[in-house]
């Protein structure tokens, strides 16, 4: 099989965890700003789209090379293999983008990307007239950093945080892809309790019973790449059945989410219905402040209000008192809490354990880590 060259992107902050789960499934892997590179064959294509939990999408590297001049970015990307590819009758947009670079419009570039990629299957397919572009979708990217073009093709489709189960959700929800990284950076397993006080539309507890129970985040969706010629139908059975055989349906899970807003809890609970997971997962109407539980050495884990709106700010730092309050007897428990809010330890009554900057969309978070005890060893 052939090898190539496969990129998951990552939102900044995650790249770690995105390569971590790369190695998990067998590849050895690279780490760069915003993405994670590695060579793999079509098997390693279906299984990244599959399985990666914490990657924005899988894409496939063309080329790379450095351009200044519109006619070398022409000639560059006619001389990459894009038969390897593309079939005759692909349809192929191509989007753009371009960072400190002499090419800085998009609309020309992606012109003369689309130009340079018909002349060369035109002399590979030996065609006079122009393409019908009526068959397999092939999604193109030009990006242009620092005057280095980098051509991909997306193998995802519809990013990889769209699982498919979020039939509703709230104002702000938090993106499937963040929410199993919070929960990978925890040290929970499915042996323990875990909470989140601010579950809006259920991600963060979904997301959790799928890794509790290793379910694939792609395991009910479809993608762009299904559709192409050159990854046999037989690659992707194997792949699903894999995603079948590895799934640990019969994992008891102990997961919690709370809302105090009744119509969220409703969202929450039709949405772990989505997934299939609705019996395993316990959602509830509750103030955090009122959180009181007798299991030892759980994991709570929560995205709750930032009060980035000013007349927020009093009321929301409030309640990050009383959480602190509620959760000061649960020594056993580690807490993990994700906000921008710089006044959290202060309020929440005393300093992190440990806390990692991350991105929520555009807003620039931290990661509040309060490691518990351990628990005694068995004799």
């Amino acid at each position: 099989m052939s090898k190539f060259n496969i990129i998951a992107t990552s939102a900044m902050g995650l790249e770690a965890i995105v390569a971590k789960e790369v190695r998990d499934l067998g590849y050895d892997c690279e780490v760069e700003n915003g993405r994670v590179t590695y060579k793999g064959d079509e098997r390693a294509i279906v299984r990244s789209n599959l399985w990666l939990r914490t990657a924005d999408r899988i894409r496939i590297k063309v080329g790379e090379f450095k351009a200044t001049t519109f006619d070398e970015l022409f000639e560059k990307t006619k001389a990459l293999p894009w038969e390897q590819f593309l079939p005759e009758n692909a349809e192929f947009p191509v989007s753009g983008k371009s960072v400190k670079s002499k090419l800085f419009s998009v609309s020309d570039c992606q012109a003369i990307v689309k130009k340079a990629i018909v002349e060369r299957l035109r002399t590979q397919y030996k065609r006079t007239s122009w393409f019908e572009e009526n068959g397999p979708l092939f999604k193109i990217e030009i990006a242009l950093q620092k005057d280095i073009a980098f051509l991909t093709i997306d193998a995802s489709g519809v990013g990889l945080h769209k699982r498919g189960y979020r039939a509703d959700q709230g104002e702000a929800p938090l993106k499937e892809t963040l929410a199993a990284a919070l929960v990978l950076l925890t040290n929970w397993n499915s042996d323990k309790a875990f909470v989140d006080p601010f579950c809006g539309s259920g991600t963060i507890p979904i997301e959790a019973a799928l890794i509790g129970q290793n379910i694939a985040p792609g395991f009910n969706r479809e993608f762009v790449s299904e559709s192409w010629n050159w990854i046999p139908e037989q690659v992707w059975e194997d792949a699903r059945n894999e995603v079948e055989d590895l799934a640990k349906y019969d994992q008891p899970l102990d997961i919690t989410g709370m809302d105090i807003d009744h119509r969220m809890v409703k969202i929450a609970q039709e949405n772990a219905f989505e997934a299939g997971l609705g019996d395993l997962i316990t959602f509830k109407q509750m103030q955090v402040r009122d959180f009181t539980t007798t299991k030892e050495y759980g994991v709570i884990v929560g995205n709750p209000p930032y009060g980035e709106r000013l007349g927020d700010k009093p009321a929301v730092e409030k309640m990050y008192r009383e959480m602190g309050q509620a959760f000061a007897p649960l020594d056993t428990w580690s807490i993990y809490m994700l906000t921008s809010n710089e006044n959290f330890e202060e309020c929440f009554g005393k300093p992190a354990t440990k806390k990692r900057k991350l991105f929520n969309g555009f807003i620039k978070t931290d990661y509040y880590q309060y490691w518990g005890k351990r628990p005694p060893r068995d004799k």
